[in-house]
């Protein structure tokens, strides 16, 4: 048994998760090579390697002949009855060709038959690996900065982050370790190149799928998902269990789940709301922490008109817009939020259509009565002391409120502090 040979594809095998058969096909590769490079041809060279034992053997197929014209192909008889007494003219007789007897160059280029060999394979192997998973997230450590991209070690391969895929504003270190979504795994001839993200909204769906058991094993879902990577994200969550809060799982006790994973997005803030198969209850809880008076949804144009309260216009919109703008994402719908006192002076409102109350506000009567009862019809009103209020999912000018617009508030069920000027809004 060829113990070194063993040893060394075993070695291999486990290193490189290159399969023994592979480079059993690579060793009988290079032998054929190398007679080619000795002999000048090899077409009648076989190569046959035990399997069990790593014994190879190397032969050429030889015709016997009177007269010998080419010595790499044809043996005469007198030489074939010295290795087999029976040898006949016209047999094809086995001739084995000794390995030690290649030159250095024959040798030498063997050598690399089976480098280049092993070389592909192992691209192929982290390929495969890498490509299995795509779409999902991986725990990197930087290495360094290419320009304005950086360089991240996943472990066997090195992905890229590229600046449109990074968050505004997060700075990493070298040897930090970061967790990124794999967006792209291509074989090029120099290996996989793999190109990773920081800020596409799958990012927080893995995490959350990591993070909470419920969601990984189908009991919570995420139905939807509006991300301003570094600044804000939207997600909308059902339960497929009337005992189980999806809200509650995704936050955790005293807001523990939800927390490990801001931390992990340096301090993005993650509004959870509850997914609602009824539009209007959907952009409702989509508008959060907004108190909203009346919805009006179109499913057939994926359009929504919005009333809430005089004071909480500014909630509603959010800062530089987008309390709404995310809404509008998460939902589908383009909204137009309106505040009351524009509402009433909008073409076909009836004001006694909705009952509000300043102080006692109550969320479930206006879901009842107000969203299904109620007639709006502000299409032709152009008057807003805030310009044009609706949000498409796409289109919205930042800023468009200028400066003293409301920060948006965290749900009460998120566990987490009122970003906005809390004062401003009293006084209005």
């Amino acid at each position: 048994m060829n113990k070194e040979l063993m040893e060394a594809l075993d070695l291999l095998e486990k290193e490189k998760e290159i399969s023994k058969e592979t480079l059993f096909e690579a060793i009988e590769n290079s032998l054929i090579t190398a007679c080619k490079n000795h002999f000048g041809k090899a077409d009648n060279v076989k190569v046959e390697i035990d399997r069990d034992t790593c014994d190879f053997l190397c032969y050429a197929e030889k015709e016997v002949v009177e007269e010998v014209e080419d010595d790499v192909i044809q043996i005469s008889l007198e030489d074939a009855q010295e290795i087999s007494k029976r040898a006949q003219l016209g047999d094809l007789l086995h001739v084995e060709i000794k390995s030690k007897e290649f030159g250095r160059i024959a040798t030498q280029n063997a050598k690399n038959v089976i480098l280049q060999k092993i070389r592909e394979e192992e691209r192929s192997v982290i390929y495969n690996q890498y490509y299995e998973k795509e779409k999902d997230v991986v725990t990197g450590i930087v290495q360094r900065y290419i320009g304005r991209n950086i360089s991240i070690n996943l472990g066997k391969a090195d992905a890229i982050l590229n600046e449109s895929e990074q968050v505004k504003g997060e700075n990493f270190r070298p040897t930090e370790r970061i967790k990124v979504y794999i967006l792209e795994v291509k074989n090029t001839p120099k290996g996989p190149r793999i190109l990773v993200s920081r800020t596409h909204p799958e990012l927080v769906k893995r995490l959350f799928e990591s993070e909470v058991t419920e969601i990984k094993d189908g009991t919570v879902e995420i139905m939807s998902i509006a991300r301003e990577a570094g600044s804000r994200t939207k997600l909308a969550v059902r339960s497929n269990n009337p005992n189980v809060d999806a809200v509650g799982a995704c936050v955790g006790i005293n807001g523990a789940r939800v927390n490990s994973i801001v931390d992990e997005l340096c301090g993005e803030k993650i509004d959870i709301v509850n997914w609602d198969d009824n539009p209007g209850n959907l952009i409702q809880n989509a508008l959060s922490p907004a108190k909203i008076v009346a919805v009006f949804a179109d499913p057939d144009e994926k359009t929504a008109k919005v009333v809430v309260p005089d004071y909480q216009l500014s909630l509603a919109i959010g800062k530089e817009g987008q309390n709404a703008r995310l809404a509008a994402r998460l939902t589908g719908y383009k909204i137009d939020i309106k505040s009351e006192t524009q509402a009433k002076d909008a073409p076909g409102f009836r004001y006694e259509d909705y009952v509000y109350d300043d102080e006692e506000y109550d969320e479930e009567t206006y879901e009842e009565e107000g969203f299904e009862e109620a007639e709006y019809d502000a299409a032709d009103s152009e008057e807003s002391a805030y310009g044009e209020a609706e949000y498409g999912a796409e289109d919205i000018d930042a800023g468009e409120y200028g400066e003293d617009s409301y920060g948006v508030v965290d749900s009460d069920e998120s566990g987490y502090e009122e970003t906005g000027d809390g004062d401003a809004q009293e006084e209005e």
